[in-house]
């Protein structure tokens, strides 16, 4: 089950951060040559805070029945100072909690926004913040403190 849950965590990063470059694109694209806000554009904030949300739930499982995690709450005072098993234990969580919940509060603003230029800008400013948060706590191949594979076989 956890590989399971590992390998779908692994691929719906890639969904989330695919719908994020996109409504990024839609949403500098529309502010910044004074677009309308369509109907495409309401139903991807939607789907992209959707994906989000599906990905956090998915890490919340796998953090649940996750070994790392369970030694990280299990051994805290040593764990803490072991950099791979905090950063899986404390850092990586805390970090995408955070990058999520911008993602909500940028669809929540954009939603309640009333002039088109004001939701793409609203939706811009706030997905740019997440997107920033988000990439830094991902566990990339190439990364010399925490490295994971780009794709996990199921």
């Amino acid at each position: 089950m956890y590989a399971f849950i590992l390998a779908l965590h692994s691929l719906t990063r890639w969904f989330v951060l695919a719908s994020l470059l996109f409504a990024l694109y839609r949403a500098y694209s529309g502010w910044l040559t004074n677009k309308s806000y369509s109907k495409f554009d309401d139903r991807l904030r939607v789907i992209t805070t959707n994906i989000a949300h599906i990905q956090l739930t998915i890490g919340l499982w796998l953090y649940f029945i996750s070994p790392i995690a369970n030694y990280f709450i299990s051994h805290f005072k040593e764990a803490v100072h072991e950099r791979q098993i905090r950063f899986f234990g404390m850092e990586h969580v805390t970090m995408m909690l955070i990058g999520i919940t911008l993602i909500t509060i940028a669809s929540s603003k954009a939603k309640r926004k009333t002039l088109d230029k004001d939701k793409f800008k609203t939706t811009a400013i706030w997905l740019t913040i997440a997107l920033l948060v988000i990439l830094s706590s991902i566990p990339w191949s190439f990364s010399p403190l925490i490295s994971r594979p780009l794709f996990r076989p199921f």
